[in-house]
């Protein structure tokens, strides 16, 4: 039996409830240059949650929402990270470890709410408003993280704003995520009109289809969806929350609303649970392929630098976030 086959059958035990065999068939080589890549490079692959099963489960050492990618980030004693997921979360990874090398597979893994908003901006927010502390969104430049005070993750966001003391903020970029959260804590939140294109797509009219179709279904909404999506769900949280969610609860049936890849992750663990898959994909995380990855590793390429100035100041502001707890 070949390397190939001992290395990629004990990796499709993780993925064989949302991948069929001849398809992971046709990724074994990929799989195992990366396999192999990692141990030559002393690398490590961090991957988003809505990465594909076959990176999320295949080739990934260290797996989360942006809030645990960032943590884990911190601990990491490799030479090399591989962030697969977006261009603001390696720009985190790298802020968190300024000596490592820090790759993204593919330059073009943008995020539309971090495109929504320049440190231009975030400096005309704070001129209109001043004393008014500022929380970002980690779904932002390294650039608008160095204008700001504290950052945020969706599942920290709640917590990092009453760490703050006051009664008013600059929540940015994200408009659905900031009044959801503002909602839950009686402080006065100052938006800015960011979307993310997945989660602004969904409706209350596709939850009560969903509803209607599947009775019995529990449904979970990520908060960056408008707040009447999340007021027609059962509960709304981040991806790990949800994942937690159905590991702990193990409802019969399940609707996350969010991006596709989630469902496919979280059922693979938990086989028992049937879920309902109202799909819109992030194009940009979908950017991230094995052989993105592998050719990353391969060749040493788009390494993720920061100017250090700005690092400075954007490393304070995440470090703020990671202290709150």
């Amino acid at each position: 039996m070949s390397a190939v086959t001992i290395s990629t059958d004990a990796l499709y035990e993780r993925v064989q409830n949302v991948i069929p065999r001849v398809e992971w068939a046709t990724m074994a080589d990929d799989v195992e240059a990366i396999l192999r890549l990692k141990e030559e490079r002393n690398a490590v692959i961090l991957g988003h949650n809505y990465q594909t099963p076959e990176i999320f489960h295949g080739v990934s050492d260290i797996v989360g929402d942006s809030l645990a990618l960032a943590r884990e980030a911190q601990t990491v004693e490799a030479d090399v990270i591989v962030l697969a997921g977006v261009h603001f979360m390696a720009e985190t990874a790298k802020l968190l470890n300024p000596a490592k090398t820090v790759l993204i597979p593919d330059l073009r893994a943008g995020c539309s709410l971090a495109e929504s908003i320049t440190a231009a901006d975030v400096r005309a927010l704070k001129a209109a408003h001043p004393g008014v502390p500022v929380v970002t969104y980690v779904n932002t430049s390294a650039d608008v993280k160095a204008e700001s005070d504290i950052c945020c993750t969706s599942g920290n966001a709640v917590k990092v704003i009453e760490s703050l003391g006051v009664d008013r903020v600059i929540m940015i970029p994200d408009e659905y995520l900031a009044r959801n959260i503002a909602r839950q804590t009686g402080v006065e939140v100052i938006t800015w009109p960011g979307h993310c294109e997945v989660h602004e797509r969904f409706t209350p009219a596709d939850i009560a289809q969903i509803r209607t179709d599947h009775p019995g279904v529990v449904v979970l909404a990520h908060p960056e969806c408008p707040p009447e999506v999340v007021d027609a769900a059962d509960m709304a949280g981040s991806t790990a929350q949800m994942q937690d969610f159905v590991t702990v609860e193990q409802p019969a049936r399940v609707a996350l609303i969010t991006e596709c890849s989630m469902s496919d992750n979280v059922s693979a663990a938990n086989p028992a649970v049937e879920f309902v898959r109202p799909c819109n994909l992030c194009p940009h995380m979908k950017r991230n392929t094995l052989a993105s990855i592998r050719a990353a590793l391969e060749h040493m390429r788009h390494e993720v630098t920061i100017d250090p100035e700005v690092a400075d100041r954007a490393r304070a502001a995440v470090e703020r976030m990671l202290a709150v707890r």
